[in-house]
């Protein structure tokens, strides 16, 4: 197994750090790579304004999920756990400990790289792994990294590699935090860990939460998400919403709104979605208490109004658009069938109900409940009663 490790203070991650692991995990082969938030960082003082070690943790966690690799992109504790200053040294050796039959290899800038023989124990480092350093600029290339190769060759019998990145953003983490706190940088950043940056109020950022703007507030939702594998879904909900809200005369603010909310909550735990909704009183019946599926909707909606103040509206809509209701308003209509036809929807029939929603909403809305239902019955699964109750109260209202 080829193991990459990749330590930083992560204060934040950036699009820098995105770009060098996927040029490391493509480029070694690698099976798995560690990112690792360091505790103390024993080359340099944390500034000031360094966010707690867990929200450099959940930040990290971000940028994993957001380099598309979860089966090879981890995150790892093990210098915040052991706390004090984090020598690479001693984090090669429980590393190595765990994986006695790995190949390590130890992925860093160019600026560690130069640095590296000043390091504490450097021939343990080097006998436990390869190096792989990246450069950041054009500039970072043969002739700077070639003489300290050489000397580290020679030194330590080190194993290594170096490489520029072509386009490798070039920002420095200082630079960056600068920016945040004048209201910039979001362009260095993957999104989710702005938007996890934006709930925190992290690097003096200071956003009014309960007043975001469309696209702070879908960035925010991704960080509450945390799964970019959603991300095209909840996308595509988004434009189909609007599009909808167009053509049958609703509020298009709103309905985006809806649409960017809808599934934020999706990958909550049961004991998370649990407690928000014991936290805002939210009634739940013995299917929803056994079906976590069933649950992102109520604390999705709960976010919606409790944490960024949305309106009545959009809380209702994200609150039923998982098993609809009798009687339901023009907004719980339109977010049901955005999520039901978005663009990336590909079964039998979807065809057909993207039609019928631009023309006969109600039928579209129905063609949508009975299918739901048919899947149900057909899975052996109980249908919820709020379905049940949808589809008589469409049934009604067209004489059917």
């Amino acid at each position: 197994m080829k193991i990459g490790i990749y330590g930083g203070t992560f204060n934040p991650p950036h699009l820098g750090h995105l770009a060098a692991i996927q040029a490391a995990v493509s480029y070694l082969k690698l099976d798995r790579l560690l990112l690792i938030p360091a505790a103390i960082p024993p080359h340099k003082a944390l500034p000031d304004d360094t966010p707690a070690p867990e929200h450099r943790l959940e930040m990290t966690r971000r940028l994993a999920d957001w380099s598309g690799m979860p089966q090879t992109v981890r995150v790892s504790t093990l210098e915040l756990d052991r706390g004090g200053a984090s020598y690479t040294a001693d984090t090669l050796r429980e590393i190595s400990q765990e994986y006695p039959d790995a190949e390590l290899w130890l992925l860093m800038g160019t600026d560690m790289f130069l640095t590296l023989h000043l390091w504490r124990e450097p021939a343990e480092i080097l006998k436990q792994a390869k190096i792989c350093a990246f450069g950041r600029t054009e500039q970072d290339g043969e002739a700077l990294f070639a003489p300290q190769r050489e000397h580290l060759r020679k030194t330590f019998g080190a194993e290594m590699v170096t490489m520029t990145i072509p386009g490798l953003v070039d920002i420095s983490s200082t630079r960056l935090r600068e920016l945040l706190a004048q209201g910039e940088g979001q362009k260095y950043l993957p999104p989710s860990v702005y938007g996890y940056i934006l709930l925190h109020g992290l690097y003096g950022t200071n956003a009014d939460i309960r007043r975001l703007d469309a696209d702070q507030l879908r960035v925010c939702s991704w960080a509450i998400m945390n799964g970019v594998k959603r991300v095209p879904h909840v996308q595509g909900v988004e434009e189909e919403i609007v599009r909808l809200a167009r053509r049958w005369g609703a509020d298009e603010d709103q309905a985006r709104r809806a649409g960017i909310l809808h599934d934020c909550t999706k990958y909550w735990r049961l004991e998370q979605h649990l407690a928000l909704c014991e936290q805002y009183q939210v009634q739940l019946d013995e299917l929803e208490l056994q079906a976590v599926k069933l649950l992102h909707s109520k604390t999705g909606a709960c976010m919606a109004r409790h944490v960024f103040g949305e309106t009545d509206q959009v809380y209702e809509a994200i609150f039923w658009h998982t098993t609809g209701k009798a009687d339901m308003a023009l907004l719980d209509k339109l977010l049901y069938m955005a999520d039901y036809i978005e663009p990336n929807r590909t079964f039998d029939g979807v065809d057909e109900m993207r039609r019928l929603a631009y023309e006969d909403l109600d039928a579209a809305l129905l063609m949508g409940l009975e299918m739901t239902a048919e899947d149900m019955a057909q899975r052996g699964n109980p249908l919820h009663t709020n379905t049940a109750q949808a589809i008589a109260w469409l049934r009604g209202r067209r004489g059917v």
